[in-house]
């Protein structure tokens, strides 16, 4: 398959940004999802949050295992 040089950069980048802007789309709806089933947890008292303190400590030590 012979294409000019404008062919083939349009075809390069329809074959590499279409599946990306798919999953980041997707990626983005789920993330907010789950960041809106959270917030109600939060709201509804099911869960107790944490300091932002506590958190980074908590991340730290358990890199350190």
């Amino acid at each position: 398959m012979k294409l000019p040089l404008k062919g083939l950069i349009q075809l390069a980048q329809r074959l590499v940004s279409t599946p990306d802007d798919e999953v980041e789309t997707d990626t983005e709806v789920l993330w907010f999802a789950e960041a809106e089933r959270r917030l109600e947890e939060l709201r509804s008292g099911k869960v107790q949050g944490i300091s932002a303190e506590d958190s980074f400590r908590n991340a730290r030590e358990a890199l350190k295992r």
